[in-house]
């Protein structure tokens, strides 16, 4: 799977949620309960997605996805806290039935328990845009203190993704006994060191060149009237 085919996939998969029509009719106090199972749905296909990226197994392509694919991710988990918090919504009271309501709640619970996968199977790429970022920053640990509340995390597989992720990030102190179940023999997903480097060299190259365009296109322009003089 390329680039041009995962990217567009990966972005539209931070947006959906699953789909509760043929659910609507249970019971409201059931809610939770019902969010749970789609929670899992749509947990299957965020692996789908982390291991079409895994098996790119070209760290240029991966560097640009994840980058394209967190500056979506935190703007989803942005917009979704403002709706949460302007609703008054406790995390861990009834399920929202509002329907803009019940998509901010999805998205928020969905895409940090998915940026919590991407910052243990990817943590160096993650840790370079992360570290710099103290928006992202606020914003994941508002997410994941949300989460932690809701209940939906309590049991099951992803019952430790939030304090794994907390972790990995530097949010919560490190157990003595911390380790990235993903990360096997000290080698973090890449060949070498000088692999990852080489990457990181070249990504911020073109960083730079896209910072000039913009601050060429943003340059005085000399106007009809002044060109007539």
């Amino acid at each position: 799977m390329d680039f041009l085919f995962l990217c567009p996939f990966l972005l539209a998969l931070l947006l959906s949620r699953g789909s509760f029509a043929d659910l609507e009719k249970q019971r409201v106090d059931s809610g939770l309960e019902i969010y749970k199972k789609l929670f899992e749905v749509k947990r299957k296909d965020q692996m789908n997605a982390l291991k079409n990226l895994i098996e790119l197994n070209d760290v240029n392509q991966q560097y640009k996805i994840i980058d394209i694919m967190l500056k979506g991710l935190f703007k989803v988990l942005e917009d979704s806290r403002a709706v949460l918090i302007a609703a008054d919504v406790p995390p861990d009271g009834p399920f929202p039935q509002d329907e803009k309501i019940k998509d901010a709640y999805s998205h928020v619970v969905e895409n940090t328990a998915f940026f919590g996968d991407v910052v243990l199977r990817f943590p160096k790429i993650v840790h370079h845009y992360f570290d710099r970022n103290s928006n992202w920053n606020s914003l994941i640990r508002w997410g994941i203190g949300f989460c932690n509340l809701t209940g939906v995390f309590e049991q099951g597989p992803h019952s430790q993704v939030l304090g794994l992720m907390a972790q990995e990030l530097g949010i919560s102190e490190k157990s003595p006994d911390y380790r990235n179940p993903f990360k096997t023999d000290h080698s973090e997903f890449f060949p070498s060191a000088d692999t990852f480097q080489k990457a990181l060299r070249e990504e911020e190259k073109r960083r730079k060149k896209e910072e000039k365009r913009k601050e060429i296109r943003k340059g005085p322009r000399i106007s009809r009237s002044q060109s007539e003089l």
